[in-house]
């Protein structure tokens, strides 16, 4: 089972001027702990439900991930995930191709509907209707499909027409793409159709809302002809304060015994070091869980 962390919470004790050495903690724990990626959230404004009122910072995603990555050598980034109507479907996929580049290939792209209202109306971001996000969503996937594959001719959707959609340079390999959400009937589609990774939820439920999550994405993947396999299947769980590792690693067999084979935790406030070296002595014997 792989391990990762998502910085959701950027309001240590210092404000804004500790980043500079918060971060590059972090990003030394993930390359050097075994985590298999660091994500960070693409919000502009604090979306944690679980943040203090007074814990309210947060940087654009693709900024952020470009300074973390040039402070690695091992661990993969990626941002958890980017609302399709933050950017242009190409540039998106120019930011996502230029950290994989910088990286060697270690970039993912993580890419959803998009949901938050709050942050749309506060900020003036489009947020059309669900249906229309969803078709962008769709026509985003298969624009980064055609460029990343050197596609250049034009693209003509609904809703984006690339006269013609070059990507030089082209990353160093496709970047895997998780797609958020697990809406059953548009969302889990879409996985089966492009995506590389899902995304379901820790809910304490003795697991039978993810597994019927899975056997739907399972059932879309056999409608469309895709080995259910090749799906990277992730859950998202928080790291809860004095949790020991044995206890974390019983989490990810339950979570290994549903199917799960990548978790992504979240903690409530900032990272301490104290909450990653837990996490990472857990890995060792995470590796193994999903050997049968």
């Amino acid at each position: 089972m792989r391990l990762s962390f998502s910085v959701t919470n950027y309001s240590w004790p210092g404000g804004p001027a500790a980043l500079r050495g918060e971060l590059p903690r972090l990003a030394r724990a993930a390359d050097d702990g075994g985590f298999d990626t660091l994500w960070v959230p693409d919000h502009l404004l604090q979306a944690d439900p679980h943040a203090a009122p007074h814990e309210s910072e947060m940087y654009e995603a693709y900024t952020t991930l470009g300074f973390v990555a040039a402070l690695t050598e091992r661990v993969r980034v990626g941002a958890m995930v980017s609302a399709v109507t933050f950017r242009p479907p190409a540039l998106l996929v120019k930011a996502v191709t230029t950290l994989d580049v910088l990286t060697g290939g270690r970039a993912w792209l993580g890419v959803g509907a998009g949901y938050h209202e709050a942050e749309a109306a506060a900020l003036d971001l489009p947020l059309p209707p669900v249906k229309e996000r969803f078709e962008r969503l769709e026509e985003t996937l298969r624009i980064a499909a055609r460029m990343w594959a050197g596609d250049e001719s034009p693209y003509e959707g609904s809703h984006y027409r690339l006269e013609h959609p070059v990507a030089s340079p082209r990353p160093v390999r496709r970047p895997p793409i998780l797609i958020g959400g697990t809406g059953e009937r548009r969302t889990l589609r879409l996985v089966a159709e492009y995506g590389d990774a899902c995304n379901v939820f820790d809910i304490p439920d003795g697991g039978g809302l993810v597994r019927r999550k899975l056997d739907v994405l399972a059932r879309h993947c056999a409608d469309v002809g895709r080995p259910y396999e090749e799906i990277e299947k992730t859950m998202g769980t928080r790291f809860e304060d004095g949790e020991s590792a044995d206890a974390f690693v019983r989490r990810c067999a339950a979570a290994a015994e549903l199917g799960i084979d990548h978790m992504i935790v979240v903690t409530t406030g900032p990272w301490s070091a104290a909450k990653l070296a837990v996490l990472a002595a857990a890995i060792p014997a995470l590796h193994d869980l999903n050997s049968s």
